[in-house]
This record gives structure tokens, sequence and C-alpha cells, in this order.
């Protein structure tokens, strides 16, 4: 018998908004632990919640990006569990009445367009941090102590809930890829894996081929990275598949990905809805959200990334460049470039190329670096019209993005500025032939050997700043 397997995805994305979801202190986790805090992040008794609107509005954006209902009147509960990174021992979400319902995202897949349907986006606050120290397994419960950071506790967090619409770890993993570029292009979250802001737990089961029903499901819980997603995915796809080809049962259990061990490994029993206890939060009344509200959102939204890669393929990109240009990084410069008046190829080139390398090397981003549109439009026109060569360009850019200047003024500055006047190549071009008359001689009798050898004269005698392909059609005139 073969099986199959059913996924789906729960997305937690922090905020960056400046003060947390129910409190005024300032998210923000580089600061020294536990100094972000206050009686209401820290569940103190007397402290009395108050919603953030801005938190409000951002989760009704990313329910627009990802086509979910606005719901008018939503509702904050209390899901009461202990764990070492609650303070108040429980903690302020959504239940039965969410911001955000039936929406959907399409990916692409080997097979085609998917539809993935989004059951829900719901608000709620973070947790504290918590890092284990010690042991040597990798496993949560070898290590020796843990440390609680509060700082986390109570940044707005929103929970992104799909349907059980993915069949291959594949289709997961493009799944939470496009959702991350929405979160970028809407510009509500850093959505950065490795710092934990955006991170994933993958609900799978197994059933027969063929079958409509669904099989015991296990949650995968420590995802930080989408290769991770999928690796887990994999390894527990190959694990149940054994446990049912050899007769035993699936148990319904959260397990932790072990990335050192690359394997999943059991944490506890899966617990149900009911064993947390949900009621509405009585410190908070619900949530109206009406039309002009809503419409107000809606107005605000950007460009989405589907949108844009549909836009740029009209500009004659081909798909995988589109992709590529339209992520949160590099889509707004790309934009930026082409208003500027780059052709669009070239400032794709750019982006996916040189520009992605040097910001990968550097270990930063392009939003981060002084680099414009105009600045694309221009290093693009410069090599265009043979006053940079290629060298010198990919140069210039390095400079430009360390901060020195326009490509104009840095390819002054550091004479990068190629010759390609005629007029004024034209000389240097007479001096080398007359310097090499048995070249001459040669070239003259049909032999365009030496014609490279005498462009490389020139690029000699012109200290490197002579346009390779001018010189050469002068000298074969």
């Amino acid at each position: 018998m073969t099986y199959e397997a059913v996924i789906g995805i729960e997305t937690h994305v922090e905020l960056s908004t400046s003060s947390k979801m129910f409190c005024a202190c300032p998210v923000d986790t580089d600061s020294e632990p536990n100094t972000n805090v206050c009686p209401v992040c820290l569940g103190l008794p007397g402290a009395l919640p108050v919603m953030n609107e801005k938190a409000v509005e951002w989760a009704m954006m990313i329910g627009h990006g990802l086509n979910c209902e606005i719901v008018g009147h939503s509702v904050m509960s209390r899901k009461n569990y202990f764990y070492p990174d609650m303070p108040k021992n429980y903690q302020i979400s959504q239940y039965d009445l969410p911001l955000c319902i039936n929406g959907h995202l399409d990916i692409e897949t080997d097979e085609g367009v998917r539809r993935v349907g989004v059951t829900r986006v719901h608000m709620e606050e973070d947790t504290g941090k918590s890092s284990h120290i010690g042991g040597d397994s990798g496993r949560i419960q070898d290590a020796l102590y843990s440390l609680i950071d509060f700082n986390r506790a109570g940044t707005p967090l929103m929970e992104i809930v799909s349907e059980p619409d993915m069949r291959t770890p594949a289709e997961a993993r493009a799944f939470v890829s496009e959702l991350r570029e929405i979160v970028l292009a809407l510009g509500v979250s850093d959505a950065k894996l490795e710092d934990g802001s955006m991170r994933f737990d993958g609900n799978i089961s197994m059933r027969p081929g063929g079958t409509e029903g669904f099989g015991v499901k296990v949650e995968i819980k420590n995802m930080n990275s989408m290769r991770s997603l999928q690796q887990a995915l994999e390894y527990e796809i190959e694990r149940q598949t054994e446990l049912l080809v050899d007769g035993h049962e699936v148990v319904q259990e959260t397990r932790h990905w072990n990335e050192g061990a690359g394997k999943t490994e059991s944490m506890r029993s899966k617990e149900e809805a009911f064993d947390y206890r949900y009621f509405p939060e009585p410190d908070l009344v619900p949530l109206a959200v009406d039309e002009a509200w809503d419409r107000r959102v809606l107005a605000e939204l950007p460009e989405l990334p589907s949108q844009a890669r549909s836009r740029f393929e009209d500009l004659g990109l081909d798909p995988e460049a589109a992709a590529l240009v339209a992520r949160g990084e590099t889509g707004p410069l790309f934009a930026a470039a082409v208003e500027a008046g780059a052709d669009p190829k070239s400032a794709a080139n750019w982006l996916t190329g040189e520009v992605m390398a040097w910001t990968r090397r550097n270990n930063t981003d392009p939003a981060a670096t002084p680099l414009t549109g105009k600045h694309i439009a221009q290093l693009s026109t410069m090599q265009g019209d043979g006053r940079l060569s290629a060298s010198a360009a990919k140069e210039v850019l390095g400079w430009v993005l360390a901060g020195e200047g326009s490509p104009e003024e840095v390819a002054e500055a550091r004479d990068l500025v190629q010759m390609s006047d005629a007029g004024e190549l034209q000389g240097i071009v007479d001096y080398v032939l007359a310097e090499n008359p048995e070249a001459v001689a040669k070239l003259a009798e049909g032999d365009e050997k030496v014609l490279g050898y005498l462009v490389g004269q020139v690029m000699k005698a012109s200290g490197g700043k002579a346009d390779p392909k001018l010189a050469r059609e002068l000298l074969a005139t």
C-alpha cells in the first residue's frame, strides 16, 4: 500500500510595531535581557492590557494579502497553559472569533498552480525567549538549565493557519516562501527566520493513497528555516510510513526537530483545544471593524509579490528573473530603476547578480545600503554607452554600495571612466600602429589573429581605460 502525506502549516509572524501588543513597552529584542518589560507584559496582578491599534491594522493587511475575509466582530481569549516563558500562565490570543478567516494563497508547484486554503489569521502575544544551556545532544530535554528573557513577551504575533492542502514537503516550502514574500512586501515584519520573527510549525499525517480521510496528525516544532521545514517533513513522512507499513500506529503528539541529528524527536502528547480552557479575555472588549476602517486599510495595501511578478514579466523578464526581483528586498529597487530609465533586463541582472552577491558577502540587504534605483539606471547607462567596462562597472557598484557616492561620482573619483570617444582614442591607436609595423603588415595580409594583440597594446597604452570594442573597430579600419 502506498501512502500520501497531508500537510498543513502554522506560521507565526512577529510584527515590527514600535510597541507591544497590549502595553507601551518597545519591541526591541536586542536590549539587555529583561529590560523592556512592565507590569502588563510581566502579568503582574492588577495590570490591564490595552490593544495596539497599529497591530490590528497590520493583521488586517496580512489578512487582505492572503485573500481573507475581515471579520467585523472578533474577540480576544485567554489560552491557559503553563510554560516558564509565559509570565501570566496564559496567553492572550484568539480562538473561536478570529480577525481574518477563509483566505487562500496560490503557489507554484511542479504540477502547476496549487491553491492552499488559509483557515485563519489571528492575533496574539508572543512569549518570552528561552535559551537552553548545556548538553551535547541538541535535545531540549538534555539541557543543563534554561534562561528566560521576557523582552519578547507581549510582542504582537500573528498566527497564520493553513488548510491541510499540501501533499509534499516541497509544496510546504513553496507556501512558506511565498508567505514570507507577502509579509515583506506588506512591510509589517522583517520576517527574519534566523531571529525567530517568522517561524513555522508543521502538521502532518499519512493516509492511504486515493483516500479522502485524515490520518493521525503529528505537529513538528522548532523549524526556523525553510530548509529545516522541508527536511523535517521529509523525515516525518519516512518515519510515519515505516510505522504504518510495519502495522504500527502513529501516535498523536508534538515532536521537536533536532537540526543536528537530522530527525524529529518526541516532546509531549498533542494538546486539544479543551486542554487550553479558552474563555473570552475579561479585560478587553470585543474588537469591532467597520467597513470604513477596513476600506482604509485595504487602500494602503502595497503591490503584492504575485502582482509584481506579473508586471515584471510584462516588461520582458522571464518568470524566474521576475520572481527574483519581485522579492521584498529587491522589488522596490527594481521598480525605481526602471522608472529612472534603466533597461528592465539590465536592472534585473544587476540586482539578482552583483547586488545580491555583495549584500550576502557583507551580511546585509539592499535596503540597508545607499543604493537607489537611479544608481542602477546610471550604472546601466554608463556601461551601455561604453563609459565603463564590465569589470569597472562591477567595481563601481561595490563602492556605491559602500557609500562612496553615485556611479558617476565613484567612476570619476577612482579614474575608472573608459575612453569611449573615437576622436580621443584615435591618437592612441595611431601610436600603437606606428610602434608595431610587423603586426600592421600581418593585419594587412589578412591575419586577424594579430588584431587581439594590437587591442591589447591599445589597452596598455591607455592605462586600461580604452573601450576595447571601439579600439578593435578603429584598428580594423
